[in-house]
């Protein structure tokens, strides 16, 4: 019986080509080398954005709101008129205090005439001593009522400019709370302004939490709604907790050049502080582009001797860097090799056990 090599050949020269390119490309393939590291004792907090100068302007007088100059949205100058109350009963007010103000000055004109009279009348023994004092008291009341009237008249004349509602700042209108015609009472909020420049990030944490990060200097980040991480400019930490929630709040300032910042909008804020963590707490972190997700499944390659790469489950932490970096808490024990292509070496591992 003969037996034909040339097929047999041809397969072995397939089978030698297929291994030497597996060898190829697992040569080829880019790995990094991942191991513990020391890191700062950090934390995230989610966050709400607030305007570091923000006012909620309210009525001071009754009246009906006779001009509406702004809506929310509009930008406005510091001093610029924003509404106006009906003046017409502190216009009122201000005229009562006029006349109290002139009957007052008539009172001490004929009080001061009736002080010279009696004095006249004392020098020359025709009026007692007792009699003088009476008129000089009654002449000193007069003098306390026209001061007291003209304290009055710059009160209601006060009063009078609280019907014209003045811009505090320069900003953006963010809220209007009445409209043109309804009835304006004393502490209704009437409209909202901020100051868009300065925004700062409002997050609440467990005392529990913030000892965590020791008590050296804070560091902390910004991650906005849209995706931007931004270094804060300060930090505060509120000297005292908040009685029902138990809380203590934290001030994280954003950069005066940080723009399309709304107040309200979500945020998330990165604490970082300068004490290290213990040993045994300190995390892996691996490039988030070594990961691999397929639906519930998140995993990575680890480079297995001349086996190839074996895939391996773990659980990931918090995304670092911008999300260029992530934690992984538990799957890997560092000191292990990654496929930077996890696809690649997916493909890899497959040929290499049909191989087997």
């Amino acid at each position: 019986m003969k037996i034909s090599l040339i097929p047999m050949l041809a397969r072995a020269g397939f089978a030698l080509a297929g291994v030497l390119a597996i060898a190829s490309a697992h040569a080829e393939l880019p790995t990094v080398r991942i191991e513990s590291r020391v890191q700062a004792a950090s934390l995230a907090a989610e966050a709400s954005i607030e305007a570091v100068r923000q006012s909620t302007l309210a009525a001071q007088v009754p009246g009906r709101i006779v001009e509406l100059a702004v809506d929310a949205g509009d930008r406005v100058r510091r001093g610029q008129v924003l509404l106006r109350i009906d003046p017409a009963e502190a216009s009122a007010a201000v005229a009562a205090a006029d006349a109290n103000v002139a009957q007052a000055q008539t009172a001490l004109i004929n009080a001061r005439a009736e002080y010279d009279r009696a004095r006249s009348l004392v020098e020359r023994k025709f009026l007692s001593q007792s009699a003088l004092d009476a008129v000089r008291t009654r002449f000193e009341a007069a003098e306390a009522q026209v001061r007291a009237a003209r304290a009055a008249r710059v009160q209601a004349s006060t009063v009078q400019g609280y019907a014209t509602v003045d811009s505090p700042l320069d900003g953006l209108v963010a809220e209007r709370h009445i409209e043109a015609g309804e009835m304006a009472q004393p502490g209704r909020a009437l409209l909202t302004v901020y100051d868009p420049v300065q925004m700062r990030a409002v997050a609440d944490l467990a005392p529990q939490r913030l000892a965590l990060l020791g008590d050296g200097p804070l560091k902390a980040s910004v991650e906005l709604s849209d995706g931007r991480l931004i270094e804060a400019a300060a930090i505060t930490v509120l000297p005292a907790a908040d009685a029902r929630t138990h809380t203590v709040r934290v001030r994280v300032d954003l950069p005066g050049s940080t723009g399309n910042v709304l107040p309200g909008s979500f945020a998330r804020v990165h604490f970082q502080s300068a004490a290290v963590l213990p040993l045994a707490s300190q995390p892996l972190v691996i490039p988030a582009k070594t990961v691999l997700r397929r639906g519930e499944l998140t995993a990575v390659y680890v480079a297995a001797g001349q086996d190839g790469f074996a895939l391996r489950q773990i659980r990931l932490g918090r995304v670092l860097q911008g999300g260029e970096t992530v934690e992984v808490l538990s799957g890997l024990k560092g000191d292990e090799t990654l496929a930077l292509d996890p696809v690649q070496a997916g493909i890899q591992a497959r040929a290499a056990a049909a191989e087997r």
